[in-house]
């Protein structure tokens, strides 16, 4: 039991930790996405310039705006998982 106590809370600990990284990566990307689906960089002088296109009609980067809100869901699982596999070596559930 308490193995799992301890298992749960270093993957809750690492899923937390690892929110805003995954959040700012994943708004890096749909934002290089435009209105095609298609990547968009210019390179001018050898300075990388992302390109400013509207986002809000792409599928793609709003799927993708969507990956940490799902990832923190997961950890919220995870949270559960523990409590419920704890509470049934308990023997209480």
């Amino acid at each position: 039991m308490i193995s799992r106590l301890i298992g749960g809370f270093v993957s809750i600990l690492l899923g937390v930790s690892l929110i805003g990284p995954i959040s700012t990566e994943t708004n890096t990307a749909a934002s290089t996405v435009n209105a095609t689906g298609d990547t968009c960089t210019y390179a001018v002088d050898s300075a990388y310039i992302p390109c400013q296109l509207g986002l809000a009609s792409s599928w793609g980067a709003t799927v993708l705006k969507l990956v940490p809100g799902f990832f923190a869901l997961g950890i919220l699982g995870i949270g559960i998982a523990v409590t419920y596999g704890s509470l049934r070596d308990a023997g209480v559930v």
